[in-house]
């Protein structure tokens, strides 16, 4: 049964096909998606791939991906969750993205807290890395606020409407 979180103003929950449309606009978003490593979406059917993929990650427990709801509106403003999971190495990197209008109020910050002691306490996870392109401060700032060390430069390491872009790498140890 896929994990359900609340926050005090959030619930993450599994992302469905109901989803495709909030989804496609959050995505197609090319200020969301400037520096998420994947191309603005063009259409919904692009989304609902991506639902099936989010699914399919979490059946074959190589991902987790919740979708980030507000409690007040039921509104869904963006995703977070963690790929490159391996049970094996007790280690799995983060992502996220929240809806441009839900910027700078605190709830990504609120969503990853959640996530990351979800990791820790229930994934057993010993590491939880993060790779973020060099350009994008607010995402850094967010990751050190929440105690992740950066480790490095990734050369030409994502590739963004094909242009490749160096990394930061981040990591958080459970200790």
């Amino acid at each position: 049964m896929f994990p359900v979180l609340n926050t005090g103003r959030l619930r993450l929950r599994e992302i469905h096909a109901g989803d495709a449309e909030a989804l496609f606009r959050l995505l197609s978003n090319d200020e969301v998606t400037r520096f998420y490593g994947q191309d603005s979406l063009l259409d919904v059917q692009e989304a609902k791939d991506i639902v099936a993929a989010f699914a399919r990650g979490y059946r074959e427990n190589r991902s987790i991906r919740w979708g980030i709801e507000r409690s007040d509106t039921q509104a869904l403003i963006g995703t977070i969750g963690f790929h490159a999971y391996s049970p094996k190495y007790r280690r799995a990197e983060i992502g996220y993205e929240i809806d441009p209008a839900h910027w700078r109020m605190g709830f990504a910050s609120e969503a990853l807290r959640e996530i990351v002691a979800y990791g820790f306490n229930n994934l057993g996870l010993t590491r939880i890395g993060a790779v973020v392109f060099l350009e994008n401060q607010p995402s850094s700032d967010l990751l050190v606020k929440h105690g992740f060390i950066q480790e490095g430069i990734l050369r030409s390491y994502i590739y963004q409407n094909g242009i490749p872009h160096d990394t930061y790498v981040y990591s958080l140890l459970n200790s």
